[in-house]
Order: structure tokens, then C-alpha cells, then sequence
């Protein structure tokens, strides 16, 4: 019974020890000495992305679609051809091809006229809009070169187009 009462009061006299006291304030430390002299930070890098390489810009977008046997711009595709329009503008040294295609629908001499109409139109909207006609060149693949392969109307209307593409 002894060991069991020095065992108690080993563990009581631990117990206390182990308590936690009241942490005594620390006193503050002075504030760092304030830099008098202006911090120089050097110019940004100016790095100039070329927008018709923004994926974000509308210039981005490069097809210009249309209905069954139209060759007028429609209007959902007027800012982006206005959008081209300026960028040429101020970008006398870039030129475009300007390609017009159909679907398989029609014969290939009806199809290879539309799409030179269609990519005349757009070629006349970049005139319009400030492009030199030297930077511009229109031509008409018919129904040659097409985007859908399918036989139906989604495949079709993806065919009816023209494409602006810019030299290298």
C-alpha cells in the first residue's frame, strides 16, 4: 500500500509541474527604421502580341458562312469582316487570301462561280473597311475543299464559306 501512495503522490507532484502558468508579457519590439529613399521599380516589358494571334480576339475567326445559294455577308459575320478590315489597315504589310468554297450541291461550273462571288464580297467589305487591294487576293475552290464530309445539312452549311487566310 506504501508503493501505491508514493505512486499517487509522484503523480500529483507531476501533475503540478506540468501546469500551465500565465505567459508574462513580452514587450514590444521597435518598428523597423522607414526606407527615406523611393523605391525604383523598372518599366514593364512591353511585349506586343500580334491580336490576329489572340485566340481571344475576333480576328481569330477566319470562315465567314453562308446560306444556301447566298453570296452576301450576313450580318453575324459583319464584325468580324470589319474586325479584318481594320487590322489590314493598319497592317499595310499583311496580306489574305480570300477563299470561297460551296457544298456538293450544284454543278461544279455554278459551284466555282458562287464561291468566287462570295469571296469577291468579303474582298470588297476589306476594301471598304480600309484594305489596300493589294493585300487582298480572292479566289474560288467550288466545292474542292470541304470542311464537312458528311452528306446533310451540318456538313453542308460548314462547307458554305469563305476563308480568310493570311501569308505567312
Amino acid at each position: 500500500m506504501k508503493k501505491v501512495v508514493i505512486s499517487i503522490l509522484l503523480v500529483n507532484l507531476l501533475a503540478a509541474c506540468a501546469s500551465n502558468k500565465p505567459a508574462e508579457p513580452v514587450a514590444e519590439q521597435p518598428a523597423a527604421p522607414v526606407a527615406t529613399t523611393p523605391v525604383v521599380t523598372p518599366p514593364a516589358a512591353t511585349t506586343s502580341v500580334d491580336p490576329l494571334n489572340d485566340p481571344a480576339s475576333i480576328l481569330a475567326k477566319r470562315s465567314v458562312y453562308y446560306p444556301l445559294d447566298v453570296d452576301t455577308v450576313q450580318d453575324a459575320d459583319k464584325p468580324a469582316v470589319q474586325a479584318h478590315a481594320k487590322y489590314l489597315s493598319e497592317h499595310a504589310d499583311r496580306k489574305v487570301r480570300l477563299e470561297g468554297n460551296c457544298d456538293e450541291r450544284g454543278s461544279n461550273e455554278y459551284n466555282l462561280a458562287l464561291g468566287q462571288r462570295r469571296a469577291d464580297g468579303v474582298k470588297k467589305m476589306l476594301e471598304l473597311g480600309g484594305a489596300k487591294a493589294a493585300q487582298l487576293e480572292s479566289v474560288s475552290y467550288g466545292e474542292e475543299k470541304p470542311k464537312g464530309s458528311d452528306h446533310n445539312e451540318a456538313s453542308w452549311s460548314q462547307n458554305r464559306r469563305t476563308d480568310l487566310n493570311y501569308a505567312k
